[in-house]
């Protein structure tokens, strides 16, 4: 009996060592070790650092990455450089599904010729995390314009508890600020399944989790409840909450009020895509009209974007699995962005 375990245990030892090394050849997505190494409420990967991203069970959009000199997905190192633009957002900004060549930044140092810019993108994160790159870019590199792209839900997701957020929030009761920073998981076990390949692909790429696969499991031994039906945010908390997000990042951005700032408003791409006309986005509007007020240049790309697919034109998702904007869409805004910044509308010396 124990001579017939030991068979089984090791035969099921060889096969995950086999498992292992197929999907090291493979473009499976490896540890990003990401943590705050920069600043203590901005959130990178260690500077230097070399890593592979690939997405779905079929690892498509393989691509291999380093990161710069301060820790940012970007193809330059950042230096001090007054004439510099910093490209501040989430994963739109990163876009590590795509080449470099055909990311924001590439796309947008190629139309404007000239000036260098740094790439700051921060995946899961949202508003007032952008506000903390606006100050290191300012105090680090003596940055003077800024280009912020900003999704849909980055507003309502600086609410502390989203899962969105990098370090500062406001709390969702309170509607006061707050530090929400990120715990580092240093526990051994998490540490060795961080550099298998095997553990990678089966938790990252395929998204398996013990905690839902328990939880079916037992799901039939459960007594069977009836759910509350799901209630209707308040509209009036809703823009209580919306209005103090967007004041605090104006107010965040104040010391920085010289500098030139341009916000790039995103769209749902779907919804543009089946649907001939959306209600507006609340979140989106207030923060729209706020910062146009307060003079920063703001461009919409829900019109660019329906105007492009009203003319035939080809999807701007990445693909079917991913509403991320691809290369052509990225084309289009860059070229509105290029246009924004090299004519004096909302420079601050025409305000």
């Amino acid at each position: 009996m124990l001579r017939r375990i030991a068979w089984v245990v090791g035969g099921m030892l060889l096969v995950l060592i086999a498992l292992e090394m197929l999907f090291r050849l493979l473009p499976t997505s490896t540890a990003t070790r990401t943590g705050y190494y920069i600043d203590p409420d901005i959130w990178t990967y260690p500077p230097g650092h070399a890593f592979r991203t690939s997405f779905g069970w079929d690892l498509e959009r393989a691509q291999r990455h380093r990161a710069n000199n301060v820790g940012f997905m970007a193809d330059r190192d950042f230096v001090a450089d007054a004439h510099a633009i910093a490209l501040i957002g989430d994963s739109y900004v990163e876009s590590s599904m795509l080449g470099p060549s055909e990311r924001i930044a590439a796309q947008l140092e190629r139309r404007l010729r000239g000036s260098p810019v740094y790439a700051m993108g921060g995946p899961g994160s949202s508003l007032l995390d952008y506000a903390e790159r606006v100050r290191f870019a300012t105090e680090r590199f003596g940055t003077k314009t800024f280009v912020i792209v900003v999704e849909r839900g980055d507003v309502t997701q600086a609410l502390c508890g989203s899962g969105n957020v990098h370090a500062r929030c406001l709390d969702p009761a309170t509607l006061e600020p707050r530090l929400q920073r990120i715990a580092s998981d240093r526990r051994l076990l998490t540490n060795i399944l961080r550099e298998s390949a095997l553990a990678q692909y089966v938790f990252s790429q395929l998204r398996f989790s013990v905690a839902s696969l328990l939880t079916r499991a037992t799901a039939g031994f459960m007594p069977r409840t009836t759910l509350p039906a799901p209630t209707k945010p308040d509209p009036v908390k809703q823009g209580r909450s919306i209005d103090a997000v967007v004041q605090t990042f104006l107010d965040r951005l104040e010391p920085y009020r010289a500098a030139r700032f341009v916000l790039i408003l995103g769209c749902n791409l779907e919804s543009l895509r089946t649907r001939p006309s959306l209600p507006p986005d609340l979140a989106m509007v207030r923060l729209a009209d706020a910062a146009r007020a307060w003079g920063a240049t703001v461009l919409e790309t829900e019109p660019l974007f329906r105007a492009h697919l009203e003319s035939g034109g080809l999807s701007l998702a990445v693909s079917p699995r991913d509403a991320h904007w691809n290369s052509l869409a990225i084309g289009i805004v860059t070229e509105a962005t290029a246009e924004a910044l090299t004519t004096d509308s909302g420079h601050p010396s025409s305000r």
